[in-house]
């Protein structure tokens, strides 16, 4: 997804993530069903501390896996990239994508479960493996968190825990951590949803952001079409337009874990550097 390696080449294969493909795209195309955001309006009255604490404990119970496409758009030193993704998420630690191109299908195949993650790059005969740290994550999404904080983040639930000590600033939480570190979560809706999160450093610079717009309604309950995350120190920001999602589905555990196709070079991820 959002490894967004433009300079990289990469390709198709058979494989499961290849029938997860087609399906995918399937249901997209027959789907005749346009889900229109809910408009987001600055809230006209102020939130109090608990509604908010009650919003977010209710959003980690109601969004546990989901199943899409989605549009990519990634900036960053590198340059800049747009691709489809087909996405695969389950909490806490369990993520799928494939990058997707016209004709030729997936043309890289990520996996990551709560052991290792691997990715299998079919044109140019490669695997690569390595464990499931937030470095080798980073390499791959281009978002500097651990794996938990991915997958929650990914389904639209700030990586906060709503049980921590927490201060109230108007329409925002304060999430303060011993290490220095502070987590603010906005409610800038009328609606009881999370805005906009973001994280910062001991020093007071802002480390991470992400923002929550274009809430749709679905049986799981609302939810947020497009998330923007940013990094300003690394000068990075990915936007990610969900296609028709479908929430809470059932997931196999063989989606999230791949097996060396014959014939094909193998590294550690680790080779391949910073």
């Amino acid at each position: 997804m959002i490894h967004a390696w433009p300079r990289r080449k990469l390709a198709s294969g058979r494989s499961l993530g290849s029938f997860l493909f087609t399906v995918l795209v399937f249901l997209a195309g027959c789907s005749t069903l346009r889900l229109q955001p809910i408009p987001t309006e600055a809230p006209t009255q102020g939130w109090q501390q608990s509604q908010m604490l009650d919003a977010l404990a209710q959003r980690r119970e109601q969004f546990q896996s989901m199943r899409t496409l989605a549009r990519v758009n990634y900036s960053g030193p590198t340059g800049k990239n747009g691709f489809q993704e087909a996405m695969v998420v389950a909490r806490p630690n369990r993520l799928r994508l494939e990058t997707l191109v016209p004709v030729l299908g997936a043309i890289s195949i990520v996996t990551v479960n709560d052991k290792e993650i691997s990715a299998y790059q079919p044109r140019d005969g490669v695997y690569l493996h390595g464990q499931r740290s937030k470095a080798n994550l980073l390499r791959y999404t281009q978002i500097p968190l651990e794996l938990e904080e991915i997958t929650a983040l990914l389904l639209g639930v700030p990586p906060v825990d709503p049980q921590a000590p927490s201060q109230q600033n108007g329409n925002n939480l304060i999430f303060a951590a011993a290490n220095g570190r502070k987590d603010t979560v906005a409610f800038e809706s009328n609606q009881p949803v999370p805005t906009k999160w973001e994280r910062s450093d001991a020093r007071g610079q802002l480390e991470l952001s992400a923002e929550f717009t274009d809430y749709i309604q679905i049986p799981a309950g609302l939810f947020p079409s497009k998330i923007v995350i940013e990094s300003p120190q690394q000068k990075r920001r990915l936007e990610i337009q969900y296609e028709q999602p479908e929430l809470n589905v059932s997931l196999s555990n063989d989606l999230f874990s791949q097996v060396k196709p014959a014939n094909v070079k193998e590294y550690p991820i680790e080779a391949l550097g910073k």
